[in-house]
């Protein structure tokens, strides 16, 4: 049975098309200098070596017998030219010497009106030159430049800088493709640990901007993981802790009403049933805090009045007053029964832990993306510690610490507020008030306009 191929690694993917691409370039600029470049600077150049040729014939046939010699001198020291004069033209042996030798015979033949080929020889030097024969007066002159004219090797360095270029490529390939997959890979590892429960070290948000945000979003989602594992741990040992003591004082009721029936005990075990129902009913509301609502266009003015309204009982019992102060004409884009809860608790929070005067209170924040209003609920109580206003979001966190419900809830009602409003993208601050007393609050959107 044939083993199934393992799939490639993104380094490795990367490597082998960044190398094919790059590849195909080098080999674009060689064809592209070759053609371009090279190619026609070669037939240039053997254009003016045949018209070198052919003017020193011209000349030395023109020149008296005398200064024959002395103009050889010259053309072979200065040039690496030299004159034969007799010399029958070679003939054609089918011999190809590349492409500077066939320029040079295109051009000889352009300017000879007959073919031109070359006869390899020695020269006046002992060295190899290449030999042709031109007629000029009437007569053969040999032609012949030492063959060292040619040893430029450009497809020699074409080769070089090809291979050069290939190495070089492929050391960029693979330094990218490990730059570009070394994040994939390490954001991979700490996903699989993620996913095994373990809690991943947070990801450096460098390099490349959409890397640097994509480890920005895992690393957030790292946290909000370990802080709802946190939550869990918290929330069972807390429900573990708060439902203990009912159940305890039931127990006991119970055993002593089966020795003697006593009212007192009858409202006391409905007593602890209503704690434990609340209890429950909180839980519930902190667990279903991001059910779906629509959210709803509506004026927030008469809204919080109305939520007021129906804290007015709880005030008054608590010896609280709550005023009202949002400007009119606001309306804001939200779910009404879900912002209703939030708002809900931050006033019964305030009710329940500073009695005397509460502030609901609405003010439009002007400037950045998108026109937003804060809704505060400001009271005059002992507040929370500097230290503890992080804390206190988290549930079953209490300021007050004996955790009896006669002198304040269950350490819910905060978390879930943050929850609620996380939820829909809204913002919830806590903030020390001067002189005495908390500022509670949640930034909402405002409706669009009406058209």
């Amino acid at each position: 049975m044939t083993q199934a191929r393992r799939p490639v690694t993104l380094a490795q993917q990367n490597l082998r098309w960044l190398a094919a691409l790059f590849l195909s370039l080098e080999l674009v600029t060689v064809v592209a200098a070759l053609v371009f470049v090279l190619l026609p600077l070669a037939e240039r150049s053997a254009d003016d070596l045949s018209g070198l040729m052919v003017l020193s014939a011209q000349t030395w046939f023109e020149l008296p017998v005398d200064r024959r010699p002395d103009f050889e001198d010259e053309l072979r020291h200065r040039h690496l030219l030299a004159l034969r004069p007799g010399m029958a033209p070679p003939p054609d042996t089918g011999l190809r010497h590349g492409f500077y030798l066939r320029f040079l015979e295109r051009a000889l033949q352009r300017r000879l009106g007959e073919p031109a080929y070359f006869a390899s020889e020695a020269g006046p030097d002992g060295g190899e030159w290449l030999w042709t024969s031109v007629r000029t007066g009437g007569r053969p002159i040999g032609v012949g430049f030492a063959y060292a004219r040619m040893k430029t090797h450009p497809f020699q360095a074409l080769t070089v800088a090809l291979l050069a270029g290939v190495l070089g490529v492929s050391l960029a390939a693979w330094w990218l493709a490990r730059r570009i997959a070394g994040p994939v890979a390490a954001l991979e590892a700490a996903a699989a640990q993620l996913a095994t429960g373990a809690s991943p070290a947070l990801l450096p948000e460098t390099g490349p901007r959409e890397l640097a945000h994509l480890a920005g979003h895992f690393n957030r989602m790292a946290l909000q993981v370990r802080e709802l594992l946190d939550a869990r741990t918290t929330l069972l040992a807390g429900v573990s802790h708060d439902l203990r003591t009912p159940l305890a004082r039931m127990r006991l009721a119970l055993e002593m009403l089966t020795l003697k029936p006593d009212p007192t005990l009858l409202a006391r075990l409905e007593s602890d049933i209503e704690e434990m129902n609340g209890l429950i009913g909180q839980l519930l509301d902190l667990a279903r805090g991001v059910a779906g609502e629509a959210a709803q266009r509506f004026e927030l003015g008469p809204w919080l009045r109305e939520r007021a309204q129906l804290h007015a009982d709880a005030a008054t019992r608590a010896g609280a007053t709550v005023t009202v102060n949002c400007p009119a004409g606001v309306h804001v884009q939200a779910p009404p029964g879900l912002l209703g809860r939030v708002v809900d608790n931050l006033l019964g929070n305030a009710i329940r832990y500073a009695p005397g005067p509460v502030d609901l209170r609405a003010e439009v924040m002007a400037g950045g993306p998108a026109a937003s209003v804060r809704i505060s609920v400001l009271d005059r109580g002992p507040g929370i510690p500097s230290g503890q206003l992080a804390t206190v979001w988290r549930p079953f966190q209490r300021v007050e610490g004996s955790r009896s419900p006669q002198t304040g809830g269950y350490g819910l009602g905060l978390a879930i507020v943050r929850q609620l409003a996380q939820s829909q993208g809204w913002q919830p601050e806590l903030a020390a008030r001067e002189g005495s007393g908390l500022q509670a609050s949640v930034v909402v959107p405002l409706a669009p306009a009406s058209g």
